[in-house]
């Protein structure tokens, strides 16, 4: 366990040594997310009735998922764990005493958990200070706060763990360049990146909120406003949990199977 933690630790403290990229990440940001919110009131004020979250609930979904883009996106790949498999440079980390899953894990997380560091602060602060009906809303209340915490984590390991079985497609074929695109696509969509998800149709809804996908950054965002709560949130947990699990398990088996087989290209 000790040499994941220092694995962890290095590529923590690796990314953030990326300053300038992340203060254009964060521009970037802050103008995407006040576009959407401008669009997003466009959507409440020409039919109130029918918008299914409260503009306070939607800012600060925007905003959280502007300022953990780099934690939650699907577009974010570790790009030297794809190169190494299509190099052949994989055969040397098959040669160390470490198993292949539990180091992309631990590498994927902190290169995450550093892109969103670096990040989310500005991002949060300044959305605080905005006029009210575009800032960032306090929790719903201290619970809210403490369960929106804990689902983040839980997103990020949902998210890291969904992430691995597209490097582990890497193993069984020469590229996984298709297979990631399409992939990648599906989160970002089915995540709630491009709508959230109370905006789908009730029975589309009901279907996608059984997915991994809705386990991501949909759960922590709405927890957050109050927009999921009671038996709705724990039952959201539940499922994060279970995700978690068994994408991690399928992982472990998919990883250990192609490790027995794996023909290195390249050389």
């Amino acid at each position: 366990m000790k040499k994941y933690i220092s694995y962890f630790r290095m590529w923590l403290v690796m990314g953030l040594q990326y300053r300038a990229a992340a203060f254009g990440g964060v521009i970037t940001q802050f103008f995407w997310g006040f576009m959407e919110i401008i669009a997003m009131h466009a959507f409440h004020e020409s039919n109130p009735a029918s918008y299914p979250m409260t503009m306070e609930a939607t800012c600060s979904y925007i905003w959280f998922q502007q300022a953990f883009i780099a934690m939650l996106s699907a577009r974010l790949f570790d790009g030297q764990i794809l190169e190494s498999v299509r190099s052949g440079n994989i055969a040397y980390e098959l040669c160390r005493p470490v198993h292949i899953y539990d180091l992309w894990f631990s590498r994927s997380t902190a290169s995450r958990l550093s892109g969103a560091g670096l990040r989310c602060i500005p991002i949060l602060i300044v959305a605080v200070f905005l006029p009210k009906s575009y800032r960032l809303s306090a929790p719903a209340g201290p619970v809210q706060f403490a369960f929106f915490l804990l689902t983040l984590v839980l997103a990020v390991l949902v998210s890291v763990s969904y992430i691995m079985l597209i490097y582990i497609s890497g193993l069984y074929t020469i590229s996984a360049d298709g297979f990631r695109r399409l992939c990648s696509s599906m989160m970002d969509f089915l995540t709630g990146g491009y709508i959230p998800l109370p905006f789908f149709p009730a029975k589309i809804r009901q279907v996608l909120e059984l997915l991994p996908f809705a386990s991501m950054q949909n759960v922590p965002l709405r927890i957050y406003s109050g927009d999921l709560a009671g038996t709705a949130m724990y039952r959201a947990i539940g499922l994060q949990l279970f995700w978690l699990a068994a994408m991690v398990a399928a992982g472990r088996v998919l990883c250990r199977n192609a490790e027995r087989k794996l023909m290195v290209q390249g050389g």
